[in-house]
């Protein structure tokens, strides 16, 4: 049987921890951010790059994307907390929801730069890697609207039409009324997306930074037709919801960045590189190699692992400097600089001895080597 509505769930705690109460909203926003930082470390391992640097560069992103999400939610619904009656300090309340995606784009990607410049690498390749993962996290986040029963859009009678209990449903609706499941749409929409930008990267030859740039396009394309549907209450600029203005701008942003890019970079292989010029993986692993040299610079003498790997009873060559018969054998025997048939000593890489052409020399050196 196809069901007539989509049903909201009953309640929107998660925990109950003495006097701490974590929401469900938190709980779809925090596995989000994994599930997006997941994906986007091994988009960016792909790319050659380092997982510790990668995770420096979402650490950044993900505060800063936190910070800038609730600024933007509060200073364009100031209303909520700082009208006669409200409470100011619930503005920093971000438990039970309250959080605009322009604002956590903006700052999360000053917080990359901040990252990417900490560790010496370039931004561009590490928004690449994070863009369909972005997406994926933005649709599980969505689920916290639906637990919150907010963001719905108007009235619809479709089959997924949404039902919404009466303590959230707007005044003057009544009872039964279902209204169209945005937070699904976006949904839905944000994981065709991601599908779709890992298409484009591998259907064209996309310039570093392209691919974040068609995430832009990609969900503020969405979310604009969306946020017409949306009939909870809002700012309104020449009778659009500010939010539709801001689409579009971030829209356009999205496409010049595309545009400027290609012409920027279509010829220039550098700028794929995951490192900053003049940074190399050679350079980066000079202390480490500095004191791997160190520890193996030692005295053979006192090092057991610097005795050749031969018999000394068999590689009649192997004595040391030291060694007194060596030493008769170096002024007793055959002129290397002038006997091209025995200027070869051991061979020290092989341990095997010198061969000489005459079976006269092999014997005698055998003979002195035992004195």
């Amino acid at each position: 049987m196809i069901p007539q509505s989509i049903p909201s769930p009953s309640g929107n705690t998660f925990l109950t921890l003495g006097p701490i109460e974590i929401k469900w909203y938190a709980i779809c926003i925090v596995i989000g951010i994994i599930a997006a930082w997941f994906i986007a470390d091994k988009r960016y391992r792909a790319k050659g790059g380092d997982s510790d640097k990668f995770t420096t560069i979402a650490f950044w992103a993900v505060i800063f994307g936190i910070i800038g999400g609730r600024l933007y939610h509060v200073i364009t619904d100031w209303q909520l907390y700082f009208a006669p009656g409200k409470n100011p300090w619930a503005a920093f309340d971000i438990r039970a929801g309250g959080l605009g995606i322009w604002g956590a784009i903006a700052l999360g990607a000053c917080g990359a730069w901040i990252g990417a410049r900490q560790e010496k690498v370039r931004l561009l390749p590490a928004g690449d890697a994070l863009a369909p993962g972005l997406l994926i996290g933005q649709a599980i986040g969505r689920l916290g609207n639906w637990f919150n029963q907010e963001l719905y859009g108007r009235p619809t009678d479709l089959p997924w039409g949404l039902e919404i209990d009466a303590a959230h449903m707007p005044p003057g609706m009544a009872p039964g009324t279902t209204f169209h499941p945005t937070f699904l749409y976006e949904l839905l929409w944000c994981l065709v997306g991601a599908g779709v930008l890992v298409w484009l990267e591998k259907r064209f030859h996309l310039v570093a930074g392209q691919c974040f740039a068609a995430y832009i396009m990609v969900y503020t394309a969405g979310r604009l037709w969306i946020e017409t549907l949306r009939i909870d209450p809002a700012n309104t600029i020449l009778g659009l919801r500010l939010n539709v203005w801001t689409a579009i701008g971030v829209f356009l942003l999205g496409l010049f960045l595309l545009i400027y890019l290609r012409r920027r970079y279509q010829n220039d292989p550098a700028v794929d590189s995951i490192n900053l010029p003049g940074v190399t993986a050679a350079t980066q692993l000079q202390p480490e190699a500095a004191g791997l040299e160190a520890a193996t610079d030692t005295d053979p003498a006192t090092d057991p692992g610097a005795a050749t790997d031969t018999d000394p009873a068999a590689d009649r060559g192997a004595a040391t400097d030291t060694d007194p018969a060596a030493d008769r054998d170096a002024t007793t025997g055959p002129d290397a600089t002038t006997d091209p048939e025995s200027t070869t000593g051991p061979d020290t890489t092989t341990g095997e001895a010198t061969v000489t052409n005459t079976d006269t020399e092999v014997t005698a050196a055998r003979n002195e080597t035992q004195k």
